[in-house]
């Protein structure tokens, strides 16, 4: 029989036990700070019909998706959770009371290029608002402090919010004459990327060179965020650039409220977004002095991103964390404390077979107790036994020899010290 070399694919991240515990401390960190607030857990299905997906996806979106080898071929894998979230709050409008408050993390895929740190398949981490009919701006600002929860309790509390409005963007580009937006904003989108030469060339091609002067001097505004307000206050008549800076303004406020540091949030005017759903706020998050990284959460406000699947206004505010991506580059920068403590406590080491019953009774009575214990029932030198439990990183290993078996006694080892006392079995 041929071996088969066993291999996974390209851009998809299968961590060992160890490194697994470290990635579910801080996704079961994420999912109790979402519970905390009042996020109710949804699960959707992996795949959806591609008239689901491509409705509002739009863009590169659907260059992206994993389609599904059927015959039908109208089936493809969920590029993100919120598209899904869409036509499940149209599909159970119902029995969902608003405004709908949903937590949701799960896996999605996308045919990412394969390069580092970019993965096919990856976990998100998303929280959503969804409002009937209207939605208030104040869950605009709400969001952002979870998310500043979070990464506070993953010590991480040095961050930047990065915060912007679609409608004042769109306002502005109208004043000078640019109805149809799109591809100036998914420029904009890449100025990180490409450099701020590059961004004005390519908006040159889409503008003419008085125009995209006039858009870069825009967004490369480093005023702090009071003194920005203000001065964009006269900046234009425009109406839409009027609503979206009320907005703005509105969800910052509301932000200092909430009690996040007015050095942690950045009122930036270069912050987009890419994917067209988003209408009004965006965001996008930094860690202080970790730029490179990128975004490590970010979302926006769509304001009927429902439309394609009910009449029912159903307007949103959502942000994402991309887990799978951040615990990628918080390994590779040495950011996170891999010391996780075993699910074991105690590990019980019968020293010959002779042992293994009255090991099993031992066993029996603390889990009873309701003590995180187990037992090491295979053959073996002792030194190969207590190298499993040290690997194992429990606590303190129970010895059985001959005298413990004849005593009704255990040998209790602390792993850490090295100390070892006698206990009967009464005692335990």
């Amino acid at each position: 029989m041929k071996i088969v070399k066993p291999s996974t694919i390209a851009g998809v991240m299968e961590l060992l036990p160890k490194e697994q515990l470290v990635f579910d401390k801080i996704k079961n960190i994420i999912e109790e700070s979402y519970k905390k607030y009042q996020f109710m857990p949804i699960d959707t299905p992996v795949i959806e019909k591609n008239e689901i997906l491509f409705a509002k996806g739009g863009g590169e979106t659907e260059k992206q998706i994993y389609e599904i080898a059927s015959e039908s071929k109208d089936m493809s894998l969920r590029f993100d959770l919120t598209v899904p979230l869409a036509r499940y709050v149209a599909e159970h409008f119902q029995d969902l009371n608003f405004p709908f408050k949903r937590y949701h993390i799960a896996k999605v895929y996308r045919g990412e290029r394969n390069q580092k740190g970019r993965y096919r398949e990856f976990y998100q981490c998303d929280i959503d608002i969804i409002g009937h009919n209207s939605l208030s701006i104040y869950n605009d600002a709400l969001l952002p402090r979870v998310i500043y929860d979070i990464f506070d309790k993953l010590n991480f509390s040095d961050l930047t919010f990065k915060i912007n409005n679609r409608k004042l963007l769109n306002g502005f580009f109208r004043s000078l004459g640019i109805e149809d937006s799109t591809d100036v904003l998914r420029t904009i989108d890449k100025k990180d990327k490409i450099g701020l030469d590059n961004t004005y060339e390519e908006l040159v091609k889409l503008t003419c060179e008085e125009k995209a002067k006039t858009i870069i001097d825009f967004i490369n505004n480093t005023a702090s965020n009071q003194t920005l307000l203000e001065k964009l206050s006269g900046f234009s008549d425009n109406e839409l650039f009027l609503e979206g800076l009320d907005e703005l303004s509105k969800v910052y406020n509301y932000m200092i409220d909430l009690d996040i540091p007015d050095k942690n949030i950045k009122i930036d005017l270069a912050i987009t977004r890419g994917l067209d759903y988003y209408t009004s706020t965006v965001y996008e998050t930094f860690i202080n002095g970790y730029e490179k990284i990128g975004s490590v959460c970010s979302g926006g406000r769509y304001e009927d991103l429902a439309s394609n699947f009910s009449k029912q206004k159903l307007p949103g505010v959502g942000m994402s964390i991309g887990l799978t991506r951040l615990f990628y580059q918080f390994q590779e920068l040495g950011l996170i404390d891999d010391q996780i403590e075993s699910f074991t406590d105690s590990l019980i080491i019968p020293m010959d077979e002779e042992a293994n019953e009255y090991g099993i009774e031992v066993l029996k009575k603390l889990r009873s107790r309701g003590e995180a214990v187990d037992i090491y029932l295979e053959d073996g030198k002792f030194k190969k036994k207590m190298t499993y439990a040290d690997k194992l990183g429990v606590k303190e290993v129970i010895i059985l020899g001959a005298d413990e078996l004849a005593n009704k006694e255990v040998s209790i080892k602390n792993m850490q010290t090295g100390e070892q006392i006698k206990k009967s079995f009464a005692d335990l």
